[in-house]
């Protein structure tokens, strides 16, 4: 293959098999700097193993005595005979000891261990087939996929194309928008074509029959076999998959629940396909993802809406499933009956829909059904073949979703049979098998009101083995959490009890001052700023998530500390159901933060906000999330947030690419062009013709790796089993914290140190830097700067440097972060930001490694970066001022650290100190307490302006896990 004429600059490390190219000399300098020279990439001392045959033992999981508000009935542990009773040393996988997904061939016979995969494919390192060559593939996936261009603007820049090729004799790469998606259509690849079937209501017709009994209802779908065909067969997953259901314990034999293979149900349901059919020993088990969800594309032109029917599997990562990586497909449209006004409240109508839905759901599935008994051969990411077996793994849905599909009635709970006037009270688990003996003895009326179960539908599920629809109900963080309880719920309820205990006109003067104080939280990276509060009139996940971070500070003074107190624990709850590992300390943390969050919301009761109580399905919801942790893994991997974000790149964009007229029609054929252009990219950047783009460095693999680094060295490192990655895979360590200096130095700034103190109006900083290094170069750890007159510090000669910020590098595997759970953040300290007022970022700086959370830290704000050189040796350091903590534990109210400037003898306590002493930026919000907020405060002044601050635990889930 020829390289790029557009990318002329080649990385000059390819002798460590870094193959990529730039088109500026610029570029190739940050992906050197980035990925070459980059100090928060260490390379291990030796490389562990790839995971092989499960190891036969297994511990036991710690029993858990922990109070659990009205539990689930517990689930049984998967469990392996085991070999010794001590914890494991180190972090392993124990994997499940017979459905290991074995390598194969073909045939399906099990091959010797260490057996190479076959190839792929032999077409020639030139062969582009369908496309001609590189630059016309380049062409069409970046007209189609990326520009989304329309077909008549297509046809118009082909024409300028041609005109300007016919003066060198040559043509474009497309003659007509009509040759290039007759080329797409030709790839072979990724190919999973649409069908329809159409349906009627079978019912008998009367002389009036109503409209939706006369009308066909036609149903697109593909066939769901050859989608997962496609999914395991995309070499881009390789090492982000899981082969077998597995137990992931950490170095103290702690079990911890983060892929959908981690939980109960994989391992469960694997071993009764074992226990059923011994044959099916060294097979691979793939549990099948579903989603649903209603979506409108446009109001404007009368609420068009679609139902698509989304498909994934439980064997690749949260993160690629989160990512879309193909990972999520669209497998069906569902029918959407409609009908006057009148039949709304219809209940034969309303019992036509539902088993439409259902009837559909079992005739698309129904290709899978074979291979969920019998296992079949497929061809694997990593280019090995196995023996798959199915199972219906999962179900996303929202609430009315969930009450189509379980076939209860609404305001009753799909997962337990709770009473819907009291819903949190006694309860059992519903079960398919439960649901059946009641239809057996009791009638209908009976089934309705005492177990909320409607008779006239069977579940989907029935017609599958080894399913059961209230076992296979997700936890739905978006709408269950984050706009169900949060937004919808407590947010609303602080509104009504302002208006309740202070009328309308004074509710609405502390509305608007909350809303300035949420606009008056200080800058910090990724935190969304909201000028004009929360008045906004659609709220998005997002925005719920983001105000979130800024709400407790805000309402701290203004409603009574309990209803503080209930949000506070609450948002703890959010956060820790949203992180990507969960392990027993985690899920206890849940349990202690849940129930105190049912303790306080009975403030909204007793003020008269829920008279009635709290029966509401999705605040519910919450009461079944541990025994769901347990059965799926982390929460947001199978949310409905990833089905709501997949709608914009399945149905809303390509609706808008249609011309409205039979749009579906249109739509299916853009997202089957464009699964066959992932497709093709993919295969052509597995053949090496194609650069990634945002390719791994060189012997990167994912999987993360904790530590923490201190002066160069890893201290605690703690790897986890490696996945399956490409031949030659090399693990990297990554640290949890590390703080260095910006690149560039800022060249304004006088070099000597004294003339820069005149110059930033710092006249101790002479001093400070002076014993700074004193205690630097003094060997006597007995003997501090404190101790010796300043004639006896070292004098700083050298030319002084001065960054406007530093870089901290972190592990944080929760947050939407870069490669493998790395997150980069910038900590700021610069005399003019964006032209308006200075900026002076706070951090958290580690004073006791050996105290856990804020005991072990402290918080400064940053007035200067510089560094300077001594003895030849460069010191990076920081101008700061401290921070003292108020109280020797979390304030009970919001439940947050307070922090107050320290002030020694009239004047802010201030010192030079190391960046290796910096963990990460912090982020401080004002002690309102119960004044209300000028009209004209600035944000800018929220740092100077306060005599206490809250260190905000929620300005990220990074910081929720390490200040407590």
């Amino acid at each position: 293959m020829q390289p790029n004429r557009l990318l002329k600059f080649a990385c000059p490390l390819r002798e460590q098999g870094c193959s990529r190219r730039f088109r500026s000399q610029a570029g190739r300098t940050y992906h050197i700097r980035t990925y070459h020279t980059n100090h928060n990439i260490i390379t291990p001392p030796h490389s562990p193993p790839s995971p092989g045959t499960p190891e036969p033992g297994l511990p036991p999981s710690p029993s858990q005595e922990e109070y659990i508000p009205h539990p689930d009935p517990p689930s049984p542990e998967p469990s392996l005979p085991s070999s010794s009773p001590e914890c494991p040393a180190q972090p392993k996988k124990e994997y499940h000891p017979w459905l290991t997904g074995r390598p194969c061939d073909e045939e399906g016979k099990f091959l010797p261990e260490g057996t190479p995969p076959p190839p792929r494919s032999n077409p020639g390192p030139d062969d582009w087939d369908p496309f001609e060559d590189e630059v016309q593939f380049l062409t069409g996936d970046f007209l189609f996929r990326q520009e989304e261009m329309s077909a008549g603007n297509i046809d118009v820049l082909l024409d300028l194309w041609a005109l300007s090729m016919a003066k060198h004799d040559d043509l474009g790469p497309f003659s007509s928008y009509e040759h290039m998606y007759a080329t797409i259509d030709d790839i072979k690849l990724g190919d999973a074509s649409w069908k329809s079937f159409t349906t009627c209501y079978a019912g008998e017709l009367g002389p009036n029959a109503p409209s939706w009994q006369l009308e066909d209802y036609e149903v697109w779908f593909r066939d769901p076999d050859v989608v997962i065909r496609n999914m395991l067969d995309n070499p881009d997953f390789d090492g982000h998959v899981d082969y077998a259901p597995y137990i992931d314990l950490d170095k103290t034999g702690q079990r911890k629940w983060n892929e959908f293979m981690s939980g109960n149900f994989s391992w469960r349901h694997a071993t009764d396909i074992y226990e059923a059919d011994a044959s099916t020993e060294g097979a691979m088990y793939c549990p099948i993802i579903l989603g649903a969800d209603k979506t409108t594309v446009s109001v404007a032109t009368g609420h068009v809406e679609y139902h698509p029917l989304y498909l994934s599997t439980g064997f690749v990562h949260n993160t690629v499933r989160r990512a879309h990586r193909n990972a999520v497909v669209p497998i069906g449209f569902l029918a959407i009956p409609k009908s006057d006004r009148k039949y709304d409240n219809d209940p034969a109508f309303r019992k036509f829909k539902r088993q439409l839905y259902h009837t559909t759901l079992t005739t698309i599935l129904k290709p899978l059904r074979p291979g969920m008994t019998k296992p079949v051969i497929r061809r694997c990411p990593d280019g090995h073949y196995r023996r798959i077996i199915y199972d219906l793994g999962g179900f996303i849905a929202d609430y009315p979703e969930q009450v189509v599909l379980a076939g209860t009635v609404s305001g009753w709970c799909p997962k337990c049979t709770a009473l819907p006037t009291d819903i949190d009270g006694p309860r059992g688990r519903r079960t398919q098998a439960f649901t059946e003996e009641l239809l057996d003895v009791l009638d209908s009326k009976t089934l309705w009101d005492e177990y909320g179960i409607d008779d006239d539908i069977l579940p989907f599920t029935h017609d599958f083995p080894r399913a059961d629809i209230y076992e296979i109900l997700t936890p739905d963080l978006l709408h269950q959490v984050i706009k169900g309880t949060f937004k919808d719920h407590l947010v609303a309820w602080v509104g009504e009890y302002l208006v309740l205990e202070h009328g309308e006109a004074q509710a609405n003067e502390i509305l608007d001052d909350i809303d300035r104080r949420i606009a008056a939280a200080p800058l910090f990276p990724n935190l969304r700023r909201f000028p004009h509060g929360r008045r906004f009139k659609q709220w998005t996940g997002d925005d719920s998530k983001a105000l979130m971070k800024v709400y407790v500070s805000a309402i701290a003074g203004h409603i009574p500390a309990e209803m503080t107190t209930a949000i506070s624990s609450f948002i703890d709850v959010c956060y820790i159901v949203r992180r990507a590992d969960l392990d027993h300390t985690a899920l206890k943390a849940f349990d202690a933060a849940l129930a105190k969050f049912y303790v306080h919301r009975e403030s909204f009761r007793t003020s008269g906000v829920r008279p009635k109580g709290f029966s509401l399905p999705r605040q519910h919801s919450l009461s079944h999330y541990r025994h769901l942790i347990e059965e799926f893994g982390a929460p947001g991997g199978v949310c409905s947030s990833i089905t709501e974000s997949r709608h914009i790149t399945a149905v809303k964009k390509p609706w808008r690419r249609s011309n409205r007229y039979k749009a579906l029609g249109q739509m299916l054929v853009t997202n089957q062009r464009l699964d066959k252009l992932a497709a093709a990219r993919v295969n052509f950047v597995s053949r090496g013709m194609l650069d990634p783009k945002n390719s791994r460095p060189p012997g990167m693999a994912p999987g993360p790796v904790v530590g923490r680094e201190n002066s160069g060295e890893l201290e605690d490192e703690e790897e986890e089993q490696p996945t399956a990655g490409p031949p030659g895979t090399v693990r990297v360590a990554m640290v949890t914290g590390n703080v260095t200096l910006a690149r560039t130095r800022i060249r304004q700034y006088p070099r000597s140190l004294d003339r820069l103190a005149v110059d930033i109006h710092q006249p101790r900083l002479p001093e400070l830097a002076r014993r700074f290094l004193f205690d630097q170069t003094n060997k006597d750890p007995e003997v501090t700067s404190d101790d010796v007159d300043l004639a006896d510090c070292p004098t700083i000669e050298g030319k002084v440097s001065v960054f406007h910020s530093a870089v901290a590098s972190f592990f944080a595997p929760s947050d939407e972060c870069g490669l493998r759970g790395m997150r980069r953040e910038r900590i700021r300290s610069c005399p003019l930001w964006r032209g308006k007022s200075p900026r002076r970022d706070c951090a958290f700086v580690v004073e006791d490694e050996d105290k856990p959370g804020m005991r072990g830290m402290n918080v400064a704000r940053v007035q200067l970066f510089f560094s300077f050189v001594h003895n030849r040796k460069e010191y990076p350091c920081a101008l700061v001022d401290w921070f003292t903590t108020m109280g020797r534990s979390r304030d009970s109210e919001t439940g947050m650290w307070k922090v107050r400037p320290d002030i020694r003898q009239g004047r802010r306590l201030s010192s030079v100190i190391h960046l290796d002493s910096f963990l990460r930026g912090a982020h401080l919000l004002p002690i309102f307490g119960k004044k209300f907020l000028p009209i004209n405060f600035d944000y800018s002044d929220s740092l100077d302006a306060f005599a206490g601050y809250y260190v905000n635990h929620f300005a990220d889930h990074h910081s929720h896990e390490i200040i407590f």
